[in-house]
């Protein structure tokens, strides 16, 4: 019996597959011609047994012969027209059910993908939907004919001799329930078996993304030793998955095996007593493949199945995560859009964050006010919470105590469609993709033209090595942009912050590693942004610090002082430390 989180996710693919109904019901219009092609084989085959060869009558028996294949080439016709209308179908909505997850993965909070591997998502959108895609569609589409042919020919054998279907019916309750047990068993080994997987490629996509590192340090067996380990345990639930489909399959089969002797052994005491033709028991031994083939199939369709259903359990985390902001009490974009055309101020009153109710604050009641025009620096060590307020401003985490305003209105009635327009926001792991200079300055928005990414990149006196390159914007990037420095990477990213067009800009500055030429550059760059910009930033370099309106101290989530350069240094107290230690 199906589960109800079964129908639901049958509910869940049927609701995408209904925009091709049109294939569907063709493929599903060939079912009844294709179980009455079914029928009509066997009832030929006594014809031509008990009436041409048994009495000798010829007269008629290539006609009937004739009839037999015309059978057998119109079953295998409509067959192949309802197997690839159904499975064309079903593909089409495997297509758009990966378009919809993609588009849907792209809406969920920025927080969701700090807490789970990337390969595991990325496992739901690939394996775990091609299992469905393969697996799911081909072996329902297989399952509901098989099911309904089955059923008729058993009817049509009753009519035919009752006694001899009564030997088949009586194998049936069995077959059955080992097959519903073992189901079951599948089921959960088919969901260790995902989960498996998808561990596994998320801990290699990890490991790939820093091979590097795991062979400047020589760590190869260790985390030969760890992947191991996911591999054995997908091989150790694949193998109860083998066991379990082995022992339903050899059931079957034997099940098979000793109803055709039977039938064999009473259907010959019957043609010798003349109470059964010769006919009629070909016809039933011959339907009696028929009947047990897809019971025999039945076994690996179930298998199969299951591993769809497990992949659905997947899918359907993703379907069901909360997308961004989804549920909470914001205010109408139309309200609100006049507000935020222009940023004036934003304020943090008494705020107070952690990221789970079980874990401690990294903000504690902080204050301060950032004003159109003025820049605002925050330093203090690592873990004081100057990245977590930055991610508060961006709405990448919700949840905070406290008040955060947006040019006076509070942040979490806003949406981050209206917000975000606000902000250009570089962050300190800079992400270059495989494509051209242009590409990771624009993100191939269309309404950005060359002219306005060559403006952003001279802004930030990136243009300086840009124009150096083979092709020179359209110079193609590898990996991350591993063909560029270090530098050179955070100066495209300062470059697409700029282009973004965003009137506040969010900077957590990284120039650690950097050539002196391009950190002159860079330094240029930060100057001018502070200088012409709103900007709050995570400052690591005493210039962008004396650059500062205001610069907050932050320890263990508090601001423990705050003021421009000069004051703090008179104050001698936590900012003077910090700043002894960066000019050591």
């Amino acid at each position: 019996m199906l589960k109800a989180a079964d129908i639901q996710y049958l509910k869940h693919f049927f609701h995408f597959a209904s925009k091709y109904k049109t294939w569907a019901w063709t493929g599903i219009a060939m079912l009844p011609l294709s179980i009455a092609s079914s029928l009509l084989f066997p009832w030929l085959v006594i014809q031509i047994i008990d009436v041409h060869l048994t009495q000798g009558i010829e007269q008629g028996l290539w006609l009937d012969i004739g009839y037999l294949v015309l059978v057998l080439a119109v079953n295998y016709v409509v067959d192949a027209i309802y197997s690839y209308n159904l499975r064309k179908t079903g593909q089409h909505t495997i297509t758009d059910m990966r378009s919809a997850l993609f588009a849907r993965v792209l809406k969920l909070p920025r927080s969701y993908f700090d807490h789970r591997p990337h390969g595991i998502t990325l496992s739901r959108l690939t394996t775990d939907l091609e299992t469905i895609g393969e697996s799911f569609v081909q072996n329902i589409v297989g399952l509901v004919k098989d099911s309904l042919t089955t059923v008729a020919l058993l009817i049509m054998m009753f009519f035919i001799d009752w006694q001899l279907t009564l030997i088949v019916l009586i194998v049936m309750p069995p077959v059955m329930w080992i097959t519903a047990y073992i189901r079951n068993k599948l089921r959960a080994m088919y969901k260790i078996t995902r989960s498996a997987l998808a561990k596994g490629i998320g801990y290699l996509q990890e490991l790939l993304l820093g091979v590097k590192t795991v062979q400047l340090y020589r760590a190869e067996q260790e985390v030969e030793r760890k992947y191991k380990g996911f591999n054995d345990q997908f091989l150790k639930a694949q193998m109860k998955v083998n066991k379990y489909d082995a022992i339903l399959f050899a059931f079957i089969s034997g099940i098979t095996s000793v109803t055709i002797a039977i039938m064999i052994w009473y259907g010959s005491e019957q043609v010798l007593q003349n109470t059964l033709t010769l006919g009629v028991l070909i016809a039933f031994i011959n339907t009696l493949e028929k009947v047990f083939v897809p019971l025999r199939d039945f076994t690996s369709q179930i298998a199969t199945i299951q591993s769809s259903f497990a992949a659905f359990d997947h899918v359907e985390e993703l379907f069901v995560e909360p997308i961004e902001e989804q549920g909470l009490n914001l205010l109408p974009s139309q309200q609100v859009s006049e507000s935020l055309k222009t940023f004036q101020s934003l304020e943090f009153i008494n705020v107070s964050f952690r990221y789970r109710s079980d874990t401690p604050y990294v903000l504690k009641n902080v204050s301060f006010t950032l004003k159109k025009g003025h820049q605002i620096a925050l330093v203090g060590s690592t873990g004081s919470g100057k990245s977590t307020l930055l991610r508060l401003i961006s709405k990448t985490y919700q949840g905070y105590e406290g008040s955060i305003l947006l040019n006076g209105i509070e942040l979490s009635q806003l949406s981050s469609q209206d917000t975000m327009p606000l902000f250009s926001l570089m962050m300190q792991d800079v992400f270059l993709f495989e494509n051209s200079v242009s590409f990771n300055i624009s993100l191939g928005k269309p309404d950005m033209t060359s002219a306005d990414v060559e403006q952003a990149a001279r802004y930030v006196y990136a243009d300086r090595f840009i124009e150096q390159l083979a092709q020179g914007y359209q110079f193609q990037l590898d990996k991350n942009g591993s063909n560029l420095s270090a530098g050179q990477t955070q100066l495209i990213s300062f470059a697409r912050a700029v282009a973004q067009g965003g009137q506040v800009m969010m900077l957590d500055e990284a120039t650690s590693s950097v050539d002196s030429i391009t950190e002159d550059l860079i330094q240029k760059a930060m100057q001018r942004l502070f200088s012409e910009k709103t900007v709050i930033a995570i400052a690591h370099r005493l210039s962008t610090i004396r650059h500062s309106d205001n610069i907050l101290v932050l320890e263990r989530g508090e601001i423990v002082e705050q003021g421009n350069h000069n004051k703090l240094l008179a104050l001698n107290g936590v900012y003077a430390s910090l700043l002894k230690e960066v000019e050591k």
